[in-house]
């Protein structure tokens, strides 16, 4: 049974979509996430912003079973995915 804290925390971390549980932004082959860094204005006052990976939902064959999983393009385009006909 899980307290009310970690019940909160568990929903901070997933939001739902499209009827699915979607977690982070991650790939599931690579584990390609955001990157971090800063954007440089003119004047050089620096602001926080992030890079997302470009993720897919793709039909994909995973140990014998169809599953949906999230994969970055560079693992598609390299063929590192075997995808569900």
């Amino acid at each position: 049974m899980l307290s009310a804290h970690e019940c909160a925390i568990i929903t901070k971390l997933m939001s739902y979509r499209r009827g699915c549980i979607v977690l982070a932004k991650r790939c599931e082959v690579c584990g390609k996430g955001p990157q971090v860094g800063n954007a440089v204005s003119h004047s050089h006052i620096l602001n926080k912003r992030r890079w997302l990976p470009n993720l897919q939902s793709v039909r994909a064959n995973v140990n014998g079973s169809v599953k949906r999983i999230r994969v970055c393009t560079r693992c598609l385009k390299g063929g590192k995915v075997k995808r569900a006909i």
